[in-house]
């Protein structure tokens, strides 16, 4: 379970660290912008697969063809190979074990979901954000999703702050000169409670994300266009558990959770776009170089 879903954990992971600025220049005392943005998240070829080792595992036995004889190669949440057949080494070992239903083993022998093929190489991610201008050079910037109801029993919310300052006011020898340069640190917590089956309540799934960036900004207005750049590095950690008692097929034998990982990742990332400002609107985009790359757009209110 860890190999299916670490690739869509990350991908989301690092879309939460996307979107937090379109200039360096930080806002005026009690100037404010309300921004709107849309990321997509494009995640590698890489991730369309994991490797399944029966040295990792216990109780459970992965079949393998007569030329590979410890792993197999089973597609991820993202990915379309052939699913590989895993049984229960208890009581009989494999090949005569009962099988595990695994995910994306809708149909034994089947290809995985091929989520790449159906949707696309990416994960759209949206936020709405605030930010504020305090004294000194310093801007707050604010995310937050109340808790709202998902499904039948599920729920979601999000809550991020952010610190941009501007650093050419500590030395001397650039402060003068024609372009803005700051340094930003943002943070956002993004949970997620998914009921699994409306005749089991027990049977719940909760996923929660964090999303720590630190970035050296730089921009540089030329009439009404802001060419902006960034420069830093991402942390996220992203974790899944899994509760309450799950049957495994008709062999009697059930696994009671909580079912429970974490994944984590980290990086550098370079970011370039272009934000177009006509009276207290603004529109912008930019592209972001990190081992999950990522497309944002947005539009926003703003008063410097």
């Amino acid at each position: 379970m860890k190999g299916y879903i670490s690739p869509a954990l990350n991908t989301k992971g690092a879309g939460f660290a996307q979107a937090w600025y379109n200039t360096a220049k930080p806002y005026k005392l009690i100037g404010f912008d309300l921004t709107v943005t849309a990321s997509a998240i494009y995640f590698p070829s890489s991730d369309l697969t994991h490797k399944v080792e029966n040295s990792q595992m216990t109780n459970v036995q992965v079949n393998v063809s007569p030329s590979a004889t410890t792993f197999v190669d089973a597609p991820t949440v993202f990915g379309s190979v052939t699913v590989p057949v895993y049984q229960l080494e208890d009581p009989l070992p494999p090949p005569n074990g009962p099988i595990l239903p695994m995910p994306g083993q809708n149909i034994q022998g089947a290809p995985g979901l091929d989520f790449a093929k159906e949707v696309g190489t990416f994960i759209p991610v949206a936020k709405v954000q605030l930010g504020i201008g305090l004294p000194k050079g310093t801007d707050l910037k604010f995310r937050f999703y109340p808790s709202t109801k998902v499904g039948v029993n599920g729920s979601a919310s999000m809550l991020g702050f952010g610190l941009m300052r501007d650093i050419k006011q500590h030395i001397p020898s650039i402060k003068r000169l024609p372009f803005d340069l700051s340094v930003f640190v943002g943070y956002t917590n993004v949970k997620l409670d998914v009921g699994l089956d409306s005749n089991r309540p027990d049977q719940k799934a909760n996923f929660e994300t964090t999303a720590t960036t630190v970035q050296a900004l730089i921009s540089k207005k030329l009439s009404v266009l802001t060419f902006y750049g960034g420069l830093g590095y991402n942390f996220t950690i992203a974790s899944l558990v899994m509760k309450g008692t799950y049957a495994i097929n008709n062999s009697g034998k059930t696994i009671k959770g909580p079912v429970d990982f974490s994944v984590s990742n980290s990086g550098p990332r370079l970011t370039a776009g272009m934000r177009l400002k006509l009276f207290n609107l603004t529109f912008h985009g930019d592209y972001t170089f990190q081992k999950y790359n990522a497309l944002t757009v947005g539009f926003g209110f703003n008063v410097r």
